[in-house]
């Protein structure tokens, strides 16, 4: 026995160098690393003695010698989870292509004699195999349970040469593997151990049926020679991926019914890169051998069918050959054949012409496809356009090159049009893409039919760990399948397969998940508000008294639509990708989902878009816009992707928010919603099912805090003191207001876009831009406009002596004053009201109630208005405090502040400064234009007045988006009473 263990060593590892013996035991591990192989040897005999130990294995691949230090020639019992073992990363370079044949038994133990031999007579297939395909010969070797064959390489050990190994294997297993044996497609990693020879393999107990065996080398060639990488190369490649002759589906081809139609017996079938491989029981092509054909359908119908012997064809597409060798001996004599003018007729005929994707062509050509596909959806289900949106925009991210995907979480309350919503959007696709009814986590790898690009809706299901882990896998890995390795119930290998770039649409009323699902969604809510609910009732309504439902030419067109979209998968490539801007960064995935929708409107419109030389879609500044608009609805009324907040939890923050208490319970909260008390309880705290577990808002939002108080009263009518503990929940709405509010996005005007597009845009109403226009587009205005960042409030006189105003103060006075030709004055006056600063910075900040001059150029009259300038603030360098702090605000000097600069430094920002900050593209309501007519009073304080910034709000317009306080609401009905003559 020394001596084969001996043997063995010197055969399977570089003399000198450093191997890993591992032995397994009992539910332990034993293990040490050697340079010295004589000592090896003789440890290894003393191991093997041990009846505990179910085999003996060393490392077969060029070991890390720093790694000797970690058990330098012993062997460590029973060793600790801090222990580690050889890895993938610690091997230098390959020496070995190991090939295990298994039989096919139950798990824990030995092979019985019979099912020896199987494994002994497939290797010698495997092996004669490989010999035509032009390797050397091979050591073969006896596992004690299976068969070993061992061919020399000589391969760095990289992301490449693991590939090519697992791709020789899979290639194997394809060919050899059968209801018998299997090739174990699992040896490719690097850092693989094997069975010693020489030792013993124990497996279970050693009965007379299934006895106890010594591993054994069988027999060796006369020199072993490197197996050169092209013949490792042509062996993982002799099976197709993918037919290439056959992209599109095969109508009316069951390749299963097809071989049982005509009788040609199938051994065994299998998966094979999401299809179905058969191994046919005969070769159909050769009478000189009867094993080795196989015939394979792909997930997209192809069919590809050969025979691996290379003296008949080696693996070559032999399809329509078997097709025609079976179709001609079955087809009936009474059967006409077409004359040759007939033939002629018939090849030469145009085919019919597809009206929708004609139509669709045009769609994507000249119109809006987006446009399109959104007024289709909204004839099913009315209203959820932004919902709708992120479902269009989640598709067209299966055809973008350059993406990870958009994945959409829709939430809202029961029976409100989740589900609808998703399955609507999922009618408009193409059949094929869509997976039907409900499906659990396992069934997804299981399901033969899944192609790529397919939508997975899971509607009202609770993610398990298991799921999550599937959906985070998909998500991390969108442009790639995942596979998952099992064992069928009969003991044999399966790889299943998640094809890649499937999206996945999530729809439930409550949490969806954990943050590592979350952060990977768009997060949009559905409408459940009471006018959606109306309109939805009068759709209802026209419907029923139609008595039919959409257009079906529009659903067809939609799907002709993404079938064209999905004809290629191309890169999209944004220019001006350097000028765009987040408000707040503290979720890196969000810019990059942002990045995402421009590539996909962009991918969308591919057709009304230019090339680069490369055949990337070049994005425009407009596919910005619309992307801007969706990211900012989901920051705000329709979504919550910054917070991850579900609708119930944001609706729940708002209510707290708008009752303007400190301390609530959960009765409190109960009453204001509306909802029974143990959703109102898990909303807050969270909850954890047999499947998952939720946070709640006292996990998600840091405003809201858990206090555990200890009541002290008087019991009715007894007059003795008791204690109660009361849960309570504190609010700081300060936190609140700072940590909700949305993220904004903007394009910088600056010299990063180098494709020659137009300048920077701008959500900023009432300010100069470099537009090449007045902001009131007033082409005679006088040339140059404001430079970024300086306000101007100004009446303007255009040449023609004419008045003309910019947006929204139409309705201020002018102020007397001397004309000042090229400068416009903006000073503080009695008669005029106060107007909250500007929110862009200005280049040269003015003093607290000073002023800053325009240089427009513009001929004007003096204006007297009151402008609050901001000095520069990034909000990601300022963190809130935890009450706010009576100290000035460095930009305009209020007290109380409320937050502080990171570093320190007595540098404090006051709330509104920070809001100002945070919202480049928000203008402060004007008083002079609002009118008071819009407005109505709320039952509630919502927030401070949007005009006076001080005092509680308590009136609100829905029109202008504005709340204000009594004070500034009077003082608007005395101006708008002034202005009418009423006295």
């Amino acid at each position: 026995m020394i001596d084969d263990i001996r043997r063995a060593i010197g055969l399977l590892t570089l003399e000198g160098g450093v191997v890993e013996v591992r032995a397994l035991a009992d539910g332990v591990t034993h293990s040490g690393y050697f340079d010295d192989h004589a000592l090896l040897s003789e440890q290894i005999e003393a191991l093997d003695a041990d009846p505990s130990v179910a085999g003996i294995y060393v490392t077969l691949n060029d070991v890390n010698p720093a790694l000797l230090a970690r058990r330098a020639n012993r062997i460590k019992m029973r060793l600790s989870r801090k222990d580690a073992t050889t890895a993938d990363a610690d091997i230098i370079r390959r020496r070995w292509f190991p090939v295990d044949i298994d039989p096919v038994r139950p798990s824990g133990v030995s092979s019985t004699d019979e099912e020896h031999n199987a494994a002994l007579n497939a290797a010698e297939r495997i092996a004669a195999y490989l010999a035509e395909q032009g390797f050397p010969a091979s050591i073969r070797a006896d596992s004690g349970n299976g068969a070993h064959l061992l061919y020399r390489i000589d391969l760095p050990n990289d992301a490449e040469a693991t590939a090519l190994v697992k791709g020789c294997l899979a290639t194997l297993d394809a060919l050899f593997s059968n209801e018998a044996v299997t090739v174990d497609t699992a040896n490719h990693n690097a850092a693989r151990i094997w069975k010693l020879y020489g030792t013993m393999s124990r497996k279970g107990d050693s009965t007379p049926e299934r006895p106890h065996r010594r591993a054994r080398i069988l027999s060796l060639p006369s020199e072993i020679s490197v197996v050169p990488p092209e013949r490792l190369r042509h062996l993982a490649g002799l099976l197709p991926r993918e037919d290439p002759a056959a992209s599109r589906p095969k109508a009316g081809i069951d390749l299963a019914a097809w071989l049982a139609e005509y009788g040609i017996a199938v051994r065994s079938t299998r998966p094979w890169q999401g299809g179905t491989l058969f191994t046919l029981a005969e070769c159909p092509f050769s009478s000189a051998h009867k094993d080795g054909a196989f015939a394979i359908q792909f997930v997209n119908g192809a069919i590809f069918a050969g025979c691996h012997h290379a003296s008949c064809s080696g693996g070559a597409q032999r399809w329509p050959e078997l097709r025609g060798m079976y179709e001609k001996k079955r087809r009936k004599p009474e059967e006409k054949t077409p004359g040759k003018k007939e033939q002629e007729e018939k090849t030469t005929s145009p085919p019919p012409a597809d009206e929708h994707r004609e139509r669709a062509l045009t769609i994507l050509r000249d119109g809006d496809p987006l446009a399109f596909l959104l007024d289709t959806f909204n004839k099913s289900h009315v209203g959820d356009r932004t919902v709708a949106e992120c479902l269009a925009m989640s598709l067209a991210s299966q055809s973008v090159e350059n993406t990870n995907g958009l994945h959409v979480a829709v939430s809202g309350n029961s029976g409100k049009g989740k589900t609808h919503a998703c399955t609507t959007m999922q009618n408009l696709i193409p059949a094929a893409y869509k997976l039907k009814g409900t499906v659990s986590d396992k069934a997804l790898y299981y399901d033969d039919d899944l192609r790529p690009g397919t939508v997975l809706l899971f509607d009202d299901v609770s993610l398990s760990d298991d799921l999550q882990e599937v959906l985070k896998s998909a998500t991390a890995n969108f442009r790639e399948p995942i596979e998952h390795r099992t064992l069928t119930t009969e003991r044999k290998l399966r790889v299943c397969t998640i094809p890649e770039r499937c999206v996945w649409w999530l729809a439930k009323v409550e949490d969806l998940g954990g943050d590592q699902v979350m952060n990977r969604m768009l997060t949009v809510w559905i409408d459940d508000t009471v006018e959606q609910d109306k309109r939805v009732f009068e759709h209802m309504k026209e419907v029923e008294a139609a008595g039919r439902g959409p257009a079906k030419d529009d659903v067809l067109t939609c799907r002709a639509i993404w079938e064209i979209v999905k004809e290629d998968i191309l890169s999209v490539r944004i220019p001006f990708a350097r000028r765009i801007q987040f408000s707040t960064m503290q979720n890196r995935r969000n810019p990059g989902m942002l990045f995402d929708l421009i590539k996909c409107r962009a991918r969308l419109f591919f057709l009304q878009r230019d090339r680069d030389d490369d055949g990337a879609v070049i994005a425009r500044p407009e596919d910005f816009a619309a992307a801007a608009t969706l990211y900012s609805a989901i920051n705000g009324e329709a979504g919550g992707q910054e917070t991850k907040l579900t609708k119930n939890e944001a609706a729940a923050l708002a209510t707290v928010a708008q009752m303007g208490i400190e301390v609530f319970t959960v009765r409190q909260l109960q009453s204001a919603l509306g909802l029974p008390y143990q959703r109102t309880y898990r909303l807050l705290h969270g909850y954890t099912n047999n499947r998952a577990t939720y946070a709640g808002l006292l996990e998600k939002c840091p405003a809201v805090s858990y206090i555990d108080a200890t009541v002290t009263g008087e019991m009715i009518g007894v007059g003795e003191t008791v204690r109660r503990r009361e849960h309570y929940f504190s609010f700081d709405r300060e936190v609140y207001r700072t940590w909700s509010n949305s993220t904004t996005v903007w394009l910088d005007d600056g010299p990063d876009d180098r494709d020659g597009g137009p300048h920077g845009f701008t959500f900023s109403p009432g300010l100069h831009q470099k537009s090449g226009e007045s902001v009131n587009e007033d082409p005679v205005h006088d040339g140059g406009d404001c430079s970024i960042g300086e306000i101007c409030t100004e009446i303007c006189i255009d040449q023609s002596g004419n008045l003309h105003r910019l947006p929204g103060t139409e309705s201020l006075p002018a102020g007397a004053g001397d004309a000042t030709s090229g400068v416009h004055e903006i000073h503080s006056g009695e008669n005029i009201p106060d107007i909250p600063g500007q929110i862009l910075p200005i280049r040269e900040p003015a003093p607290y109630g000073g002023f800053s001059r325009c240089k427009s150029g513009c001929k004007g009259v003096k204006t007297s208005v009151n402008v609050q300038p901001s000095a520069l603030v990034n909000p990601a360098d300022y963190i809130a405090l935890p009450v706010p702090k009576d100290e000035p605000c460095h930009v305009c000097g209020r007290r109380p502040t409320s937050s502080v600069r990171r570093g320190g430094g007595g540098t404090y920002l006051c709330y509104d400064c920070l809001k100002r900050a945070k919202w480049p593209a928000k203008a402060q309501p004007l008083p002079g234009v609002l009118d008071h007519r819009t407005f109505t009073r709320t039952k509630v304080e919502i927030g401070r007045c949007d005009i006076c910034g001080e005092k509680k709000a308590v009136y609100r317009s829905q029109e202008a988006h504005t709340r204000i306080c009594e004070g500034c609401y009077a003082r608007m009905v005395r101006e708008w009473n002034g202005r009418e003559g009423v006295r």
